[in-house]
């Protein structure tokens, strides 16, 4: 009998997450689903010695059980190449540490492991500025960190949302009309007086009516099912980190306009699980780094999001096995 996948997770501590909520946990259950060794690692347990890639994994049993989800084995110190695969779902910010931790898993990869998502599309494609690849999917967009130029932007648009580039779940995220004299103050914040970038959109008024919806792709293959984030009645933000509520529905002809266009270029640069933020018919962000909307859609339609990720992975394993490449 064919030996067992090896599937390596490195994410945040996993007694702290939201079992319900959390998309990693939807994606070990179904890797354990189908008889997968599951190893478990966080950024502070990787390393490089001499060119290698090194890991402290513990072995990791998952369950469907909201008190008692996991069970961690005994460590071991061990090459990150005796996994076969390996899940990157360490949650943003998206900095330097971010950074040196994709350098350790690229030296994985040139060992044979499929990481998922690549180590270099991580790096290469920041989830803000990465929209500017597909200007025609976007609405009004601007990265700069001119303040000038950002009054300017706001004054052409009458209203926009401002936002850091390196951030998640809604935070630091600003809607300013034309004329607010807040402008100066976050303009001045988010770029920290100029030296550093950020992002103006125009703002988009179908977020107080149909959200900010989540648009997965898997394998660059939209799942037939979005979910919309409808703001709270006292916030601006689509986030379901800061009160927005997720309600499913089916993609749109827009919607898979949309993936039809992002799609194959993320799967042709190894982003196998990727979502697609989209506000009025407009992709507002390009999400590589930990996107989540599982286990939402999961429980609405009845779907097995994880079990299509993982049957993705065991296809690129199957082609690389074909191959006889590492």
């Amino acid at each position: 009998m064919p030996l067992p996948v090896r599937l390596g997770v490195l994410m945040d501590p996993i007694d702290e997450i939201k079992p319900a909520k959390d998309s990693t946990l939807a994606m070990l259950l179904a890797a354990q689903a189908r008889g997968w060794e599951l190893h478990y690692f966080e950024q502070r347990h990787v390393w490089l010695r001499d060119g290698k890639a090194y890991g402290r994994l513990h072995p990791l049993t998952v369950r469907a059980d909201l008190h008692d989800w996991y069970t961690l084995g005994e460590p071991r110190i061990a090459p990150l190449a005796e996994l076969d695969a390996l899940l990157m779902r360490k949650d943003p910010p998206f900095d330097t540490e971010y950074i040196y931790t994709t350098y350790v898993l690229e030296r994985a990869e040139a060992d044979g492991v499929l990481v998922v998502n690549r180590p270099q599309g991580l790096r290469d494609m920041n989830e803000k500025v990465y929209t500017a690849w597909f200007p025609e999917c976007c609405a009004p967009t601007l990265i700069t960190r001119d303040m000038d130029d950002m009054h300017a932007f706001l004054r052409e648009h009458g209203r926009a949302v401002c936002k850091p580039l390196y951030g998640m779940g809604g935070r630091s995220i600003f809607v300013l009309d034309q004329g607010d004299k807040n402008a100066n103050v976050v303009f001045e914040t988010l770029t920290d007086y100029g030296t550093r970038y950020a992002i103006v959109q125009r703002y988009i008024p179908d977020i107080v009516t149909t959200g900010d919806s989540r648009v997965i792709l898997v394998d660059g293959a939209p799942v037939p099912y979005a979910l919309a984030r409808i703001p709270s009645a006292a916030d601006n933000r689509g986030n379901l980190a800061a009160g927005a509520k997720g309600v499913g529905r089916e993609l749109d002809d827009r919607d898979r306009w949309l993936a039809d266009r992002i799609g194959p270029a993320l799967r042709e640069r190894g982003m196998l699980f990727v979502g697609l933020d989209v506000i009025g018919g407009y992709v507002t962000e390009i999400n590589v780094t930990s996107p989540t909307g599982i286990r939402e859609l999961d429980k609405q339609f009845g779907c097995d999001i994880g079990g299509l990720l993982m049957d993705a992975i065991a296809k690129r394993l199957d082609a690389r096995a074909l191959r006889g490449a590492p």
